[in-house]
């Protein structure tokens, strides 16, 4: 084995080659790309803003309670917070800070294919005006914006669409209740919208923010953008801002705009704290990031940046750490919900018909349990 490592270990050296950065590589006539320049780094301060401007994070989770190939029943939960700089704001308390529902995703056969099909049930009275209509959750099983490859979509992929719809609802919600002009929403991720009906969700987000004076925007964790030399972005950018020496923390600007309705977007690329190396790819609403000046998004920034000093994860934004923390799913929700969905399924004496179907997918959850024990 240590003679394969030394072999890859030299191929990666030999054909990962930085001397060529090249330009961004969108791969797509939607996006009007700008070629790499040192020009486009902007630096901004690390003094403490007194800015009264707020941000709020958002983001969700999902977990299966119940899988077969026909159908998914997901436990999903959204969460928000709100930070001025690196201090926690205590909201109004117009809108829960936690909304919860299960959502059942079926294989239905109509308009002679298979469709999936979701419908969402609010855990509690009231969330049902922050979560998708049932109705703008019904996917053709061939539709080419589920499908993997040239297969038929997978039910666990479209059993996740739920929760991003509610995501949108959830934010456009959040802009009316709790922010003001000259805030900003964080959603965690980007703001591409991918599937059907998805679009209508991103809008109605965005006209809220726009007639409260919100900035709309998100942030990923991840990016597999390139450049035409075939390097990541990120790495590329990180590479030149090391080589022409523009000190952290810096945002890139302009890397490429949409010109497509599903992605109403301008992309940036943020490093916000000079005691990490990463850099997150950051995208405003389209619009918007043209009626903010370089000031005004450079005290955007930097309340980004007092807000990524959490020492478990310099540079990333600790408002989005604490959302995604409290989003998440964990096992013990799905225990406790599974196990009373299960006994009502007992009571009826419908669980033999739903077994079935579930043997047909679960040979690898026990394959794991076997390797627990």
């Amino acid at each position: 084995m240590s003679e394969v490592a030394r072999k890859v270990a030299m191929e990666l050296d030999g054909r990962v080659n930085e001397v060529q950065l090249g330009d961004p590589d969108l791969s797509s006539h939607n996006y009007d790309a700008v070629p790499l320049s040192v020009g486009n780094f902007h630096t901004f301060t690390l003094t403490p803003s007194k800015s009264p401007r707020r941000i709020a994070f958002v983001d969700g989770g999902n977990r299966p309670l119940l899988h077969a190939p026909n159908f998914s029943v997901q436990f999903n939960r959204l969460y928000f917070n709100v930070f001025q700089g690196k201090n926690r704001v205590n909201c109004e308390g117009k809108i829960p800070r936690r909304v919860e529902f299960v959502s059942v995703t079926l294989a239905e056969f109509q308009e002679d294919e298979i469709y999936f099909n979701t419908y969402v049930h609010p855990v509690a009275e009231g969330y049902d005006k922050y979560l998708p209509r049932s109705a703008d959750l019904s996917f053709s099983s061939f539709d080419r914006r589920i499908m993997q490859g040239t297969s038929r979509a997978d039910i666990k992929r479209v059993a996740t669409i739920a929760r991003r719809f509610a995501e949108w609802r959830f934010a456009a919600r959040i802009v009316e209740a709790e922010l003001g002009d000259g805030d900003v929403l964080v959603m965690d991720g980007t703001l591409r919208t991918a599937f059907k009906n998805e679009n209508n969700y991103a809008r109605d987000a965005y006209t809220a923010a726009k007639s409260k004076g919100v900035l709309y925007t998100g942030l990923a964790k991840t990016s597999n953008l390139f450049t035409t030399t075939g390097l990541s972005l990120l790495g590329a950018l990180r590479k030149l801002a090391e080589d022409n020496s523009v000190e952290a923390p810096w945002y890139y600007h302009p890397v490429a705009k949409s010109k497509s309705p599903e992605h109403e977007a301008a992309i940036f690329i943020v490093r916000l704290r000079p005691e990490s190396q990463r850099v997150f790819r950051y995208e405003i609403q389209s619009q918007q990031s043209e009626q903010f000046s370089e000031q005004e998004l450079a005290d955007i920034f930097g309340q980004l940046c007092e807000n990524s000093c959490d020492i478990g994860f310099p540079g990333y934004p600790y408002g989005l750490i604490d959302a995604d923390a409290n989003a998440k799913v964990v096992k013990s929700d799905v225990d406790t919900h599974r196990v009373m969905l299960l006994s009502e399924l007992s009571k009826n004496g419908c669980w033999p018909r739903f077994s079935r179907h579930m043997e047909s997918s679960d040979a690898h959850d026990e394959l794991d349990k076997l390797r627990e024990w």
